[in-house]
């Protein structure tokens, strides 16, 4: 599943989806027997304790109002038809609780599904779900001249995470990115650069010299503004002037500071593995977001009011926002309605979403309300969804002070931290540089990832990056076990097969390798990457208490190879949902 071959998949249908129609299929068929009629979709999950099966539904629990019948006797009644059926997958089939219907596999099914993890290796977790269908999903969204600050980092790990589940979907994915390069944050900047000339970097010099400048720059140009209102408003007039390109000098330098930073992004991009399709700066939307909300106006979407034009929002449940202001200049509302238009025009999505943070949820909502006044279609295919934010101790990071933790700053703390761990290896300076930052970037990523993307962030570096459990390297490293087991029994020549089962295996491991693909399922469509991230969890701790009490490669031992053959599922499984979150496996740590 590795992003360079993600157009080249090959589209393999999965056990997991195919026990999960015939499972669908025989309840409806049962139902239909016995004249009960449901024309929704029967419900099938995995039961969190296995002793409950692989497979259960309380579609008998549905039916007992409709029915008039106690739940246990409907579901009894189902059972029977079941049984006349004899579902081959299905070793057993038991009723539970007030009226569950649960299903164990057979060991002989969960025995060849090992098989086929290893048969498809790559494509092991894709579906055909949204085949056909194109997505566009826009995240990141950095500012300019000001730090890549730790928002964008978690907007970044949120959406190159839905973008991967969506093409494990078979969906036509394409990823946008909207900066802001125009407003008063940006006159502050160029204010302080040419307020601090002298320190200006030299074309040569590396783009992070360059960038932490622009930095600096820009906290000098907010701090002066804030003490001295002449300043304030010097800065408004170059903001004016930038707008007009009225100034050669001050557009010099805007020009430079905003390439400067759209390189650095660009580096930083690939550290994160993001790809993206589309690019659209703030200062190409503004003119046609202005024409919308004029002509929204003349049909009476919009008002006047104090010389602005208004939505008046409190009509709708919600509040009022300003779309153009008293200058007649076109504001961060009216440009969100130009930008989904062009989106839409540039690739007609069935579905777009915009990742932000949750402090921008009450925007979206008048935004969202306006726009489906205005372009009906395009706000039907548009999810809004936000993330929390990340907190180091109890104080909440800002780029507008010089006091910031940025994104890039968290990266490079972290891989140092690695690094230290790591530098009396017997490795190459740069395997450690880049091991190092594999494991940063997924302490990180998965700190962000396990829980629910609306919810906040306590990072702690010494959890973060916990070979313990429940961290991003602790998955890695279970990894890299299995690949180092694979490896000695390449030596020793054993191979995986899964011809002779060992009768010491619980089955416990072959029952979460089965589930995967519907979890990665339930994460796309559900939009939560926790899922796959709770579950490469309980995964790689299955197989540790395995690797632990059973010795793997023995010669002469017939399970050996099945043993080989296990191991070399996890790895992929592994492998597969670690990039399904953006996080590298790497081979050696």
């Amino acid at each position: 599943m590795a992003a360079s071959r993600k157009d080249t998949l090959i589209l393999m249908v999965q056990f997991s989806v195919m026990v999960t129609d015939t499972l669908q299929n025989a309840l409806a068929e049962a139902l239909n027997a016995l004249g009960m009629s449901y024309d929704g979709e029967i419900h099938l999950e995995h039961p969190a304790d296995v002793s409950h099966g692989d497979y259960s539904t309380n579609i008998a629990m549905i039916l007992a109002s409709k029915e008039k019948q106690n739940p246990r006797d409907i579901a009894q009644s189902i059972l029977g038809e079941l049984d006349k059926m004899g579902i081959s997958e299905v070793q057993r089939i038991a009723i539970a609780g007030a009226g569950f219907i649960n299903f164990y596999l057979s060991d002989e099914f969960l025995i060849d599904s090992i098989k086929h993890v290893i048969d498809t290796g790559d494509a092991y977790g894709t579906s055909d779900r949204l085949s056909g269908k194109k997505v566009m999903i826009e995240y990141t969204d950095p500012n300019v001249m000001k730090p890549f600050h730790i928002g964008h980092l978690m907007s970044n790990a949120i959406g190159e995470s839905f973008a991967r589940l969506g093409e494990a979907a078979q969906a036509e994915v394409k990823r946008a990115n909207y900066f802001s390069d125009v407003g008063l944050g940006i006159a502050k900047a160029v204010w302080g650069m040419r307020d601090l000339a002298t320190d200006m970097p030299k074309e040569d010099d590396d783009i992070t010299t360059k960038t932490d400048f622009l930095g600096r720059a820009y906290v000098h140009g907010v701090q002066a503004a804030e003490k001295d209102a002449s300043i304030d408003e010097e800065i408004k007039d170059i903001n004016t002037a930038l707008y007009e390109k009225s100034n050669e000098e001050l557009t010099h330098l805007y020009d430079t500071g905003r390439r400067w930073s759209l390189e650095h992004f660009e580096v930083l991009y690939k550290i994160l593995g993001t790809e993206f399709d589309f690019f659209y700066p703030e200062s190409e939307i503004a003119a046609r977001g202005k024409e919308i909300v004029e002509k929204g106006q003349a049909k009476g979407v919009f008002r006047e009011s104090d010389g602005a034009v208004v939505f008046v929002g409190e009509e709708h449940g919600l509040h009022t926002r300003v779309f153009i202001n008293q200058k007649g200049i076109a504001t961060y509302e009216a440009k969100e309605l130009g930008l989904n238009e062009r989106k839409y025009k540039e690739y007609q999505f069935d579905e777009s979403v915009i990742i932000t943070a949750h402090e921008q949820d009450a925007y979206f909502d008048v935004v969202l309300k306006a726009m489906e006044m205005v372009l009906p279609d395009i706000t039907e295919k548009t999810k809004h969804m936000s993330h929390g934010m990340m907190r180091f101790a109890d104080s909440k990071m800002s780029s507008r002070t010089g006091n910031v933790i940025t994104g890039e700053t968290l990266i490079r703390d972290v891989q140092g931290a690695v690094y230290e761990k790591m530098k009396e290896r017997d490795m190459s300076e740069e395997e450690k540089k880049q091991i190092s930052q594999h494991v940063a970037l997924g302490a990180i990523k998965y700190s962000i990832l396990k829980q629910a993307p609306g919810k906040d962030i306590i990072f702690d570096r010494e959890k973060a990056l916990s070979f313990e459990g429940d961290s991003g390297p602790y998955l890695q490293y279970t990894y890299v076990r299995t690949q180092s087991v694979l490896k000695k029994a390449r030596v020793v020549g054993i191979e995986g097969s899964t011809d002779i089962a060992s009768e010491s295996v619980d089955r416990l491991i072959e029952r979460k390798l089965h589930a995967f693909t519907d979890v990665v399922i339930a994460a796309q469509r559900e939009y939560a990457p926790q899922y796959v991230a709770t579950y490469l969890t309980e995964l790689a701790s299955l197989f540790n208490s395995f690797y632990a009490r059973e010795k793997i490669i023995v010669e002469g031992d017939t399970t050996s190879s099945y043993k080989v053959a296990l191991t070399d599922a996890v790895g992929i499984v592994l492998k597969n949902g670690l990039f399904l979150l953006g996080i590298t496996a790497p081979t050696q740590m």
